[in-house]
């Protein structure tokens, strides 16, 4: 087990975090209540012990199912995480919230009975950056900005 001290937080930073993860303890849930909760046909995770994780600015925690909450911010509404109401030490952090995700790799996939096997591979799908969409560099543009990189 490698552990790491990584920083993450929501898209407008009222709440950051720093916790202490293993990288290789990402994965991906397919099951109907993340996907409900994150918007996305799975959600990207890593389980890490609730003692490691440091919030700056409580989030807020939404009860989504009997079992679980699930803490965000509601003022953006980034979702950053799961954890069960009782019973385990540990929780789970978005891989999307985390500042740089790049050291994360799924190692299994859970809730698999809600999988969607045509979002597994994409690497055939053509590619297309950000900052090469003229039409979204000119609307940064014109709101005095710049793309997000």
């Amino acid at each position: 087990m490698r552990r790491i001290i990584k920083t993450g937080g929501c898209q407008c930073r009222r709440i950051r975090y720093s916790a202490a993860v293993d990288p290789g303890e990402a994965y991906l849930c397919h099951c109907r209540m993340c996907q409900r909760a994150t918007g996305g046909v799975a959600a990207a995770f890593v389980s890490v012990a609730q003692a490691d994780v440091e919030w700056e600015g409580e989030p807020d925690w939404y009860a989504s199912s009997p079992i679980a909450d699930r803490p965000f911010c509601s003022r953006c509404g980034t979702p950053l995480g799961f954890r069960f109401k009782e019973g385990s030490n540990n929780m789970d952090l978005t891989v999307g919230s985390f500042d740089d995700p790049a050291d994360f790799v799924p190692k299994r996939h859970f809730g698999a009975e809600s999988l969607h096997e045509a979002w597994l591979d994409t690497s055939g799908l053509p590619r297309i950056r950000s900052d090469e969409y003229d039409a979204l560099v000119q609307k940064w543009k014109d709101a005095g900005s710049q793309p997000p990189a």
